[in-house]
């Protein structure tokens, strides 16, 4: 029995980053959704819902970095406290459909009226948005190519920013033609966006939890790469799954032959997994060919 395990530290190196985006995500939240309920703006409202789901990724990356270096006291947290990012991605699968629902039902219930919208404070708060989400861009920019936590929160601040100048089209078109149904439109707009990102990341979230094999990676590419390793006649027994954002496992049993260095076939194996395939962390069981029948899992 022998296993391989690599630890990342792009996102504990960019973890400053982080910190620094969800402080300015987390204060400009409370000023958007503030300034959409004075407003009476759905399209700030949508856009702050939207900020919402970003501040609870954005500290689940926070918080996964922390738990990663934590020591478990109890002994009974095998794997560690990686899967705190999952759970926490859930609850933002949760939020933003939420504020899609939210938004779909004001929208609705406005038919047929013509609310007076402050499309200055709409304005402003727009463009301080907009600001917002470019220095945070800058920010996570350097580190979302080393790092998934990283490039997870890039992508969701992107996807802020087409929020914002949402926000500020919809504050200069109800300005311009004294139509509210602008700020309706483009509101339910951002909100099926927002939905529909929901859904993606729920697949993902739903994906983890239920230990599928990680997107984009094949088990039987990974049972042929494993079989090519010089000593090896049989793979069985073969699981691959995602522990959490950029940490994926696996464990497998490799029958050798009679020739074979079980030494060498290991460390082959382990490297092949880790360089080929990106394995964090590698359980691998040798058995010599003859030994017996195998008494590993039939699942």
């Amino acid at each position: 029995m022998g296993h391989s395990h690599e630890v990342g530290s792009a996102a504990g190196r960019h973890r400053w980053r982080l910190a620094v985006t969800f402080a300015l995500v987390a204060v400009f939240f409370v000023v958007e959704l503030s300034a959409g309920l004075l407003s009476g703006s759905l399209a700030l409202i949508s856009d702050a819902g939207h900020m919402a789901a970003d501040v609870t990724t954005l500290g689940a990356a926070l918080i996964a970095t922390r738990l990663a270096t934590r020591k478990d006291s109890t002994g009974r947290r095998t794997f560690g406290s990686y899967r705190a990012e999952v759970f926490a991605s859930g609850l933002a699968v949760l939020m933003m459909i939420g504020v899609g629902v939210y938004i779909g039902v004001e929208a609705v219930g406005r038919i047929g009226t013509a609310p007076a919208l402050a499309t200055r404070m709409m304005l402003v708060v727009g463009v301080l948005g907009l600001i917002v989400n470019l220095v945070s861009i800058v920010l996570l920019r350097a580190g979302a190519g080393e790092s998934l936590n990283l490039k997870g929160a890039y992508f969701e601040v992107i996807a802020d920013t087409v929020g914002s100048v949402g926000v500020i089209v919809a504050g200069l078109m109800v300005s311009w033609t004294g139509n509210a149904w602008w700020d309706t439109g483009i509101a339910l707009a951002i909100a099926l966006f927002v939905v529909v990102r929901a859904v993606a990341l729920g697949r993902e979230v739903l994906a983890v939890l239920g230990q599928h094999a990680p997107e984009g990676m094949e088990p039987a590419e990974l049972t042929d790469a494993l079989m090519a390793v010089t000593g090896v006649s049989e793979v069985h027994d073969l699981h691959v799954w995602r522990l959490t954002s950029g940490m994926d496992v696996a464990t497998a049993h490799l029958v050798t032959s009679p020739e074979a260095s079980a030494g060498a076939v290991l460390a082959d194996a382990s490297t092949t997994l880790r360089d080929r395939f990106q394995i964090a962390h590698a359980t691998l069981q040798i058995e010599a060919a003859g030994d017996g029948d195998c008494h590993g899992a039939d699942w």
